[in-house]
């Protein structure tokens, strides 16, 4: 087995692919370097001797700066570099031109979708219910829990295990319910801790969150609770609606419990309304579309050293043949595009999206700054622990994930991907937040790419997990879809890409049903940019 990996030519460092002994003699291609300390797999080891002060290549970019001398063949670890990202500034350079993934076997293809009225394209068909203010979510799970059963959507819990370990015999196990209801694919709900307590701007933002996930295609209509004194007012969630689409014209059910005499009468005057709603979208079935209707956003969580190099290129491939095909890509995570700023400009199409995405990029580290910390601080001991211990050696990793096509679009948290091709979008690194964010801007599948595993999901959009090795991939298989590890033991890449991309096809078409889904992992966190009051 290869012991080392050189990513790019230009990289002064090597990828431990195998845990490596002092005394060692590792070699890639021609170069043989004796290993002077101990180096963990996937961690770097120095591939010539530098002075402090000097800055550290991988992926063909600066990554860090040595704080103290460095012998060839020693470890880079915390201890002797530090983050460095180089300062950008927009520069004229000549046009992007990029060379599309060869898709003539998947022309014609199509997949079975879900078309709603004003023709966009879903991958499935819920109804959600969610609160405007957290003092609703026990409502909001009192009709989960009321209608899940009954409809044929709840999955097996624990509770005869629990009678087992109480002494009482386990009960025969219930007949499946038939699903009166077959051409809706659940019922979802969200709930938040956001709608009051904070400032009007947070929950104005959380309105608009939640209005482009009642726009989203995957969801045929929204049951939606209100206390009535909150921050997060009805008008208020109507006006972000109107702002996300004019012509919004789904079942859209909201109550204010305030304006009830009783919670009973009000949760079963909610249950029959509910009902009717999830009656009429069991009307639309999914029928064949082509495969620009993919819309994936690309993500990353539990990160490690492999994730750069196996996981998410393999990503990246596929976001390039889901653009050229006609599709679209998000890319999302700004404090984990630290240090590539430069490569991602010169891919904008145009001027206004080049200053739009430096001057986030700018305001977000410095809004970071001004509460004592920085883009730096990303990483985390999980990441640190597994290789990646700059914020920049991550970011070049985390950038593979979205290929090599144009950018067409940047936007900000909750803004729509309107436009085929790829896009930047602004989020946090946070695992939640993030998808929260990309399936508001209206991705129908996810790619989330993880080394040390996740159970990320997602209440309305399929989260593909994707391994970047092999032996998280086994040991999490509950939680894992699809594994990269493949690729570090030499598979081709495209090989790789391109089983991936099919298991993208037939999630979004329905057949596949993705790992979260399966554990009813269905996560939502918006991004609360603000202060409490």
């Amino acid at each position: 087995m290869q012991k080392t990996l050189c990513i790019h030519p230009d990289d002064d460092m090597l990828v431990a692919l195998t845990d490596l002994a002092s005394g060692e003699i590792v070699s890639w291609e021609n170069e043989s370097i004796l290993v002077t300390t101990p180096v963990a797999a996937k961690h770097k080891l120095a591939r010539r001797a530098f002075a402090k002060g000097e800055l550290l290549r991988l992926y063909g970019v600066p990554v860090g700066r040595a704080m103290q001398d460095i012998r060839r063949g020693e470890a880079v670890t915390t201890e002797n570099l530090e983050h460095y990202a180089a300062d950008v500034e927009i520069t004229q350079t000549a046009p992007y031109t990029w060379t599309p993934p060869d898709m003539s076997s998947w022309q014609g293809a199509t997949f079975p979708g879900v078309v709603r009225a004003d023709g966009r394209i879903g991958t499935a068909n819920y109804w959600l219910i969610f609160p405007l203010v957290f003092c609703e979510n026990r409502n909001v799970e009192h009709l989960r829990n009321a209608l899940e059963q009954p409809l044929g959507y709840a999955t097996n819990d624990l509770a005869a295990y629990t009678l087992s370990l109480l002494g009482e015999d386990m009960e025969a196990p219930a007949q499946a319910v038939t699903r009166p209801f077959p051409n809706v694919d659940g019922v979802r709900i969200i709930t938040h801790a956001g709608g009051c307590g904070g400032t009007r701007a947070d929950a104005r933002s959380l309105c608009k969150v939640l209005s482009a996930y009642a726009d989203h295609p995957n969801v045929a209509g929204i049951t939606v609770f209100s206390l009535g004194c909150q921050n997060a007012q009805i008008k208020m969630f109507k006006e972000e609606l109107a702002k996300v689409n004019a012509n919004f014209d789904k079942p859209c059910l909201i109550f204010e419990q305030q304006q009830w005499d009783s919670e009973e009468a009000m949760m079963k005057s909610v249950l029959q309304d509910t009902l009717k709603g999830i009656k009429a979208a069991n009307e639309i079935k999914r029928t064949p579309v082509p495969l620009s209707a993919l819309k994936i956003g690309v993500k990353c969580g539990g990160s490690d050293g492999f994730s750069g190099i196996s996981a998410n290129p393999t990503m990246g491939l596929v976001s390039d043949m889901v653009v050229a095909m006609g599709g679209a890509s998000i890319l999302a995570e700004f404090p984990e595009l630290c240090g590539v700023e430069a490569s991602l400009i010169e891919r904008c199409e145009n001027d206004d999206d080049k200053r739009r995405f430096l001057g986030m990029m700018r305001d977000f580290e410095a809004k970071a700054q001004a509460v004592g910390t920085s883009f730096a601080a990303n990483p985390s001991p999980g990441n640190i622990r597994d290789g990646l211990i700059t914020d920049a050696i991550k970011s070049a990793g985390a950038a593979k994930k979205g290929g090599t096509s144009p950018i067409v679009s940047v936007l900000d948290y909750g803004e729509n991907a309107s436009k085929p091709g790829l896009s930047l979008l602004c989020t946090p690194g946070g695992d939640v937040e993030s998808v929260t964010g990309i399936v508001a801007s209206g991705a129908n599948v996810v790619l989330f790419s993880t080394g040390l595993g996740t159970p990320t999901g997602n209440p309305i959009v399929p989260v593909l997990k994707i391994a970047t090795n092999t032996k998280t991939a086994t040991k999490l298989k509950d939680m894992i879809d699809f594994d990269c590890g493949p690729v570090v033991e030499g598979k081709p890449l495209p090989e790789v890409a391109e089983d991936l991309f099919k298991m993208v096809v037939e999630t979004a078409g329905g057949q596949y049903k993705a790992k979260a889904d399966r554990l009813q992992q269905y996560d939502f966190i918006f991004w609360k940019r603000d202060i409490s009051l």
